[in-house]
């Protein structure tokens, strides 16, 4: 007889065998988990398995390896203790999209670990019924984007571990369509461009450096924008990220001489002042699904969009005095 008797359930379906073992129990050493595989005392649907074997809903797991290693961290709760606050721009059965506000981090740290965007979402979800921790072996509702925590903006979460597989694949072949808006100090010389630049990251301190040359570790980047409205000495642009790397949108915006008004790290505090914008004027508000190959379960999002209605920077703009001609796109966000 097993020690163990695991039933796949659907949030664990898709997965790889042994990563599904290694997440449900992390005290298993991995040594341990491939002999027990090559040993047969992990046994799929009662016959021999390989670690690459992929799990389906309903399949049998015979576990047989000693009682040490079956024990498993309690489960955490620590969600609980978030605020309920959460902007929701959209909801179904699969995802959420929210409407994270500047100032909240998206995943628990040292300094935050009760309040945190993924916390919230968590404790919405169980205080509905729809995530019952105590039920699942290796999922939890997660994050498929993250923006920092001073940036505003629409961030995809998933409810289901078959959304979070698809979305992260349609992430990583680029076909989420996102759309930041952001006030730059200064007017810009083209009503819309793209900008190409390579893109060095400092770990150390934190922030990134981007030079019109290559050089030794960095990364090409390209930014394309457009200019919406003109007040004063500040710009309002739609910004698209044709690639996507750490701080790209400020720090290249920057490296050309037009830092994001109220960026501390990238900007220049004489410029900031005169903004009274406590962090940068940057957020993700518009966001469409762009499926250009098969999305499985979320076949029906395709072509849509999705739009946050409160950027917190956009009245505080439009005070600005007009010093200057105003150029204005007649599709700026009002």
């Amino acid at each position: 007889m097993p020690r163990k008797l695991l039933t796949v359930a659907p949030n664990d379906a898709g997965q790889r065998l042994d990563k599904f073992l290694t997440k449900t129990y992390p005290n298993l050493p991995p040594t341990v988990l491939y002999k027990c595989i090559r040993t047969k005392d992990v046994r799929l649907n009662g016959a021999r398995c390989k670690p690459e074997s992929r799990l389906a809903v309903g399949d049998q797991l015979s576990l047989f390896w000693q009682e040490d290693f079956f024990q498993q961290s309690p489960k955490d709760y620590d969600f609980l203790k978030a605020p309920k606050k959460l902007d929701i721009v959209y909801e179904d059965s699969q995802i959420l999209l929210l409407d994270k506000r500047p100032g909240l981090i998206v995943h628990p740290d040292e300094n935050y670990h009760f309040d945190s965007l993924i916390a919230r979402i968590q404790r919405y979800l169980y205080e509905k019924g729809e995530y019952r921790p105590q039920e699942e072996n290796s999922f939890s509702p997660a994050l498929v984007n993250r923006i920092d925590r001073n940036t505003g903006g629409i961030v995809m979460a998933a409810k289901t571990a078959a959304a979070l597989r698809v979305l992260n694949q349609k992430v990583k072949d680029r076909e989420l369509d996102k759309r930041y808006l952001c006030v730059v100090c200064g007017r810009m010389r083209e009503a819309s461009a793209l900008l190409t630049g390579y893109l060095v990251k400092n770990e150390a301190q934190n922030r990134v450096y981007v030079s019109k040359k290559p050089s030794p570790g960095a990364k090409t980047i390209r930014t394309g924008y457009r200019v919406l409205e003109e007040r004063g000495d500040y710009s309002l642009l739609e910004v698209e990220l044709l690639t996507g790397r750490t701080h790209q949108i400020r720090a290249h915006l920057a490296a050309i001489g037009h830092p994001l008004a109220g960026d501390g790290k990238y900007g220049r505090n004489a410029l900031n002042k005169p903004s009274g914008f406590p962090y940068q004027a940057l957020y993700s508000y518009k966001l469409r699904f762009a499926f250009t190959t098969p999305a499985e379960e979320l076949d029906y999002l395709n072509g849509q969009e999705f739009q946050a209605e409160n950027v917190w920077f956009l009245e505080e703009f439009r005070r600005f005095p007009k010093n200057f001609h105003e150029r204005k796109d007649p599709h700026a966000p009002r």
